[in-house]
């Protein structure tokens, strides 16, 4: 559909107030002008985002996966994908879990015993899904001057130990394995301690040390 683009902007603000003010997606990358947007933001249901001429965004959304490329034009974001008017959209479904990416405040706050025999079966006693992430290199999302502790809980492993603070936070709230160089191992299931709080996941069995979206990797621990 062509529109102005007043009118079309005009037609999202319309619809914006309806949608539920939660996080919906993280921002990837930013090439370009770009107002009010930074790299690693999160972004809810019903936030404008206008892109200037030769200007590009990639958003991740965390329910969906979906991961959007946008060039371009007025983008409105949505619950599980964006809406673009004037510009292109390039959309790919990545592989991700939205329990890793949003663990519950009940997971966080057990204890280590608790949480393990909570997550590790269901009502029925069969083995329960850990939050699984993608790459071997997560990405921690964790309030800085703490410090993150990650142990290997089904084998033998050194145990990680990571001051967040200064420079190895982006924006003073995600702290990158990547960047560090350092690594999990693909099929290890780990818990990370962050103060007096406990969290299980794994990494799955194909994970490599390729580039992976950064929704595939989020561990959200605050």
């Amino acid at each position: 559909m062509k529109c102005l683009i007043g009118a079309c902007v005009g037609a999202f603000f319309v619809a914006a107030p309806a949608l539920a003010e939660t996080a919906a997606a993280i921002v990837e990358d930013v090439q370009g002008k770009v107002d009010g947007i930074a790299f690693m933001d999160y972004v809810a249901p019903g936030k404008i985002i206008k892109l200037g001429p030769k200007a590009s965004i990639t958003l991740s959304y965390l329910k969906s996966c979906q991961r959007e490329t946008i060039s371009e034009g007025v983008v409105l974001v949505g619950a599980e994908q964006s809406t673009v008017q004037l510009g292109e959209v390039k959309r790919e479904k990545v592989p991700c879990d939205t329990n890793a990416a949003k663990l519950s405040e009940r997971e966080a706050n057990q204890s280590a015993a608790t949480t393990f025999r909570t997550m590790r079966s269901d009502a029925k006693g069969m083995p329960a899904k850990l939050p699984t992430l993608y790459g071997v290199s997560p990405l921690v999302q964790a309030k800085a001057g703490s410090t993150l502790v990650i142990e290997r809980t089904d084998g033998k492993e050194p145990t990680i130990s990571v001051p967040l603070k200064g420079d190895a936070m982006i924006g003073g709230k995600f702290y990158d394995f990547a960047k560090a160089g350092k690594a999990l191992t693909p099929g290890g299931s780990y818990l990370a301690i962050l103060g007096a709080k406990r969290y299980t996941f794994q990494i799955d069995a194909s994970a490599t040390s390729s580039p992976t979206p950064i929704i595939g990797r989020l561990l959200r621990l605050e």
